[in-house]
C-alpha cells in the first residue's frame, strides 16, 4: 500500500450562491490552500456539504478542483452515501473527474451488520481503480467501524487508509492495521495525540482557515521538534474548539467569511451561526492575528 499523503489535508468547504457553486470564490479558496503548501485536498466531504449537492454539482466541484490543482497535491473526493449503489456511481464519477482517491463513510441511517460494512466498502473500492480511504465518523453515521473490520476491508480491497474520528480506538487501529495501511486523524482536536500514536497526519476542517499552522504543526512533529509542534497546537486550540461550537461546517464557513474568502450561503437544514457564537469566533481570529 502506498501512502497518499503525509501531514495536513484540508476538507474544503463548498462556496454556494443562489445559482449553485460559486466557482470564483472556490478558486480563491483553493489558492489559499496551495499557497500554504497543504499536502492534500478533500472535496465533497462533510465540510463541503456534499449531502446537499446534486450529482452534477459533485462532478463539477471535483473536476474544478482537480483541474485547478493539476496534480500538485492529491485530490480526495468524498463519495460515501447510505446507498452502496449510489456510492459506486459517485466513485466512478470522481475517478472520471480526476480524483486521486475516494473517501467513503459507512452507510448512515441504513445501519448494517459487520459483514454488511465489509461488503459495502469492498464493493465501492472494487468499482474504481483509484485507492479508497475509509471514513469512520460515528457521530455522523451512528455506526462505528471496528479495527477488525477495517483490517478485513484493507486486505480485501484497494483501501489504503482511514480517516479515524473515534480516538478511543485509534491505537488499536494503528496497531492491528496491515503493513502500509495509513491512519489519519479525522478530528483537529486530536491531531497531535493521533500523531503520537502513529497517525500520519490529519484531514482537517481548521486548515480551511489556518492552513499554514496545520501544515507547520504536522511538519514539526515529523521532524521531532515536538515542543514547537505542541506550541502551535496550544496556540490554536481555542479556535479548534470554536470551529465546532455549532455543527460543522457552520462555524468554518463563518470564519472564511471573516477572512474575506466568502463561503456564500449554507444549505438547509444548516442555518447561519448564532450571532453570540459568531462573535466569539471573530474575537479569537483577531486574537490569533488571522484577521484585523
Amino acid at each position: 500500500m502506498k501512502m497518499l499523503f503525509k501531514g495536513g489535508a484540508t476538507a474544503v468547504i463548498t462556496p454556494f450562491n443562489e445559482k449553485g457553486i460559486d466557482f470564483d470564490n472556490f478558486d480563491k479558496q483553493i489558492d489559499h490552500q496551495l499557497k500554504a503548501d497543504i499536502q492534500a485536498i478533500v472535496v465533497c466531504g462533510t465540510t463541503g456539504e456534499a449531502t446537499t449537492m446534486s450529482k452534477d454539482e459533485r462532478k463539477a466541484a471535483i473536476k474544478f478542483v482537480a483541474d485547478k490543482v493539476g496534480k500538485k497535491v492529491p485530490i480526495i473526493a468524498g463519495t460515501g452515501t447510505n446507498d452502496t449503489r449510489v456510492s459506486i456511481e459517485y466513485s466512478k464519477d470522481a475517478q472520471n473527474m480526476g480524483a486521486d482517491a475516494i473517501l467513503v463513510t459507512p452507510p448512515y441511517y441504513n445501519k448494517t451488520s459487520p459483514k454488511g460494512l465489509i461488503a459495502h466498502f469492498t464493493a465501492i473500492s472494487d468499482s474504481v481503480s483509484i485507492p479508497m480511504i475509509m471514513y469512520n465518523v460515528p457521530t455522523r453515521t451512528a455506526i462505528n467501524v471496528d479495527p477488525a473490520i477495517m483490517k478485513q476491508v484493507a486486505l480485501k480491497s484497494n483501501t489504503i487508509a482511514v480517516k479515524e474520528c473515534n480516538f478511543a480506538q485509534m491505537a488499536e487501529v494503528i496497531e492491528t492495521a496491515p503493513k502500509g495501511f495509513t491512519v489519519y486523524s479525522g478530528d483537529d482536536s486530536s491531531n497531535i495525540p493521533a500523531l503520537a500514536l502513529g497517525a500520519m497526519g490529519v484531514i482537517s476542517v481548521a486548515s480551511n482557515v489556518i492552513p499554514k499552522d496545520i501544515v507547520t504543526m504536522n511538519k514539526l512533529f515529523f521532524e521531532n521538534k515536538l515542543d514547537k509542534s505542541r506550541e502551535i497546537f496550544y496556540k490554536i486550540n481555542n479556535l479548534l474548539r470554536l470551529l465546532f461550537i455549532e455543527t460543522n461546517p457552520i462555524p468554518v464557513k463563518k470564519a472564511m467569511e471573516y477572512l474575506n474568502l466568502d463561503s456564500g450561503i449554507l444549505r438547509l437544514p444548516l442555518i447561519p451561526m448564532q450571532e453570540d457564537k459568531a462573535l466569539l469566533l471573530k474575537e479569537e481570529l483577531k486574537k490569533l492575528g488571522v484577521i484585523q
